[in-house]
């Protein structure tokens, strides 16, 4: 095998030549940008990164690389790392971007480096959605080859699912398309089994008739953990597969960029996505609100492009470990076993302990089926925690996001808004991911509200705040940007 710096100096120039992209060495101003990825923990070295343009790029890099025996590693986004890549070709794939939408066949075709919200604003026009996860930041293809477990999965299953065609160039430079017709073994594979069996350069997958939903979630004081959590287990026996939901223990650091009802303290957070009326959706959560002392509530009626602050997830580059499994059952002993482990007193340094609802239409083996396991899984358990034991590492990328925001100084005052489903007016914004995700106080006034959602919003009980996300509209999402992040896997 031919590795080492050697390789960047006496082959650089020959790649370079065969690809209409950049072939980049490490002594290249641009190299170590374009290793960034979302999740930092991954730390790559590799002898040349190839940014390639397209499909034909993709084939002459992964050839140049057989050719020499060169290992070969792909990037995008970065939320999904992987082992890091020492030596060889890195091929980021973060610039081949391109959304078509028919909307007659409710399909999409994606390019191999697109991110989710890209997707979500191009599909939206027509009434319809992708089953993209809880962060429209995420690069689409890492997501679904994975399986890509939704917001919509109890009711559409996995992202995986509705995939109709793979274009992929596998190790020996060969470009396939592989679908339910050709290269049948490769397209059962590729959906579920993740980036072991090529580059892939464009997917095609269905669309759902799906234009709003009621979502968002509700946050509770740690103390009752126990109260809400074995609440929320029952409760999910109790809903139809129309609502996903997942609850996640939430320990945040105590530091100026997260807000004070999360700052240095244990929350639950459960999350909802209801794509049935909203008047259902109230029916159906109005016994999760008297699990506990209810601290924050940001459900509401919304179109699905808003679908990511459902989550709230960070926005900002952070390094973390993330683990997870899948569960058969959770019962009442396994939720008190849970809570020992997790809950209020317990020696945690996870920030995120989330369980995530299953069963439905995710428990059933999709039309043509796929390499995506454990259909018998009820729910699905993960943890997001530090990376060694470095919190204010952790920490460096989402405080200089918010250093270079014009909000960085404190947390966006109240906005008076006539209804609380009126439209809030966003703090200014560099642009995503700038801004931070968590929600901004939100007033509204009794006497001006006419809607019954509305009504029950402006007369929240003491101490609970009804609340809006401060993340972009639609529109604030850039169409590109040097900002983004190169990734590691998706």
């Amino acid at each position: 095998m031919t590795t080492g710096k050697s390789v960047a100096r006496s082959a650089a120039a020959e790649l370079s030549e065969r690809l209409r992209g950049r072939v980049l060495r490490a002594r290249d101003v641009d190299f170590a940008r374009e290793l960034e990825g979302f999740n930092s923990i991954t730390e790559h070295d590799p002898d040349l990164i190839a940014l390639v343009s397209g499909a034909a790029d993709v084939r002459e890099a992964v050839s140049f690389a057989a050719a020499r025996h060169l290992p070969v590693s792909v990037q995008a986004t970065g939320h999904g790392p992987s082992l890091p890549a020492s030596g060889g070709l890195l091929i980021s794939t973060r610039r081949l971007r391109g959304v078509s939408i028919d909307p007659v066949a409710r399909t999409a075709r994606v390019e191999g480096g697109t991110q989710w919200f890209e997707v979500i604003q191009a599909a939206a026009k027509h009434g319809l959605a992708p089953l993209s996860g809880s962060s429209p930041l995420t690069g689409v293809v890492g997501y679904t080859i994975g399986g890509g477990l939704g917001l919509m999965a109890r009711r559409y299953g996995y992202a995986a699912d509705l995939v109709t065609a793979v274009e992929i160039v596998t190790a020996d430079g060969r470009s396939h398309r592989a679908t339910a017709d050709q290269d049948t073994d490769l397209f059962w594979a590729v959906r579920g089994g993740k980036g072991n069996f090529g580059v892939v350069t464009a997917i095609e997958f269905r669309l759902v008739p799906v234009s709003r939903l009621y979502g968002g979630g509700l946050f509770f004081a740690g103390e009752a953990s126990a109260e809400v959590v074995h609440a929320w287990r029952e409760w999910t026996a109790t809903v139809p597969e129309e609502l996903t939901s997942s609850l996640a223990l939430l320990r945040m650091p105590d530091i100026e960029a997260i807000p004070p009802f999360l700052r240095g303290r244990l929350t639950v957070h459960v999350r909802i996505a209801h794509l049935g009326s909203a008047d259902d959706g109230e029916r159906l959560v109005a016994p999760l609100r008297t699990a506990g002392p209810l601290v924050v509530d940001t459900l509401a009626d919304m179109p699905y492009s808003r679908s990511g602050e459902i989550h709230q997830d960070p926005t900002e580059p952070i390094p973390y470990n993330e683990r997870s499994m899948m569960l058969r059952v959770l019962d009442e002993a396994a939720v008190d076993a849970l809570l020992q482990l997790a809950g209020p007193g317990a020696d945690c340094i996870d920030l995120t302990v989330e369980l995530r609802q299953l069963g439905g239409a995710a428990g059933r083996a999709p039309e043509v089926p796929n390499a995506v396991g454990h259909r018998d899984a009820a729910f699905a358990l993960s943890t997001l925690s530090l990376p060694d034991d470095r919190p204010r590492w952790w920490w460096t990328a989402w405080r200089r996001g918010a250093r270079d925001s014009a909000t960085s100084t404190s947390w966006p005052a109240p906005t008076p808004r006539t209804s609380p489903r009126a439209a809030t007016s966003r703090p200014p914004s560099p642009g995503w991911p700038g801004s931070r995700p968590w929600p901004t106080r939100t007033t509204s006034s009794a006497s001006t509200t006419t809607s019954r959602h509305g009504r029950r919003a402006a007369e929240s009980p003491p101490g609970v705040e009804r609340r809006r996300s401060a993340m972009p509209p639609p529109g604030q999402y850039p169409a590109d940007t040097p900002r983004w992040k190169a990734g590691r896997g998706d």
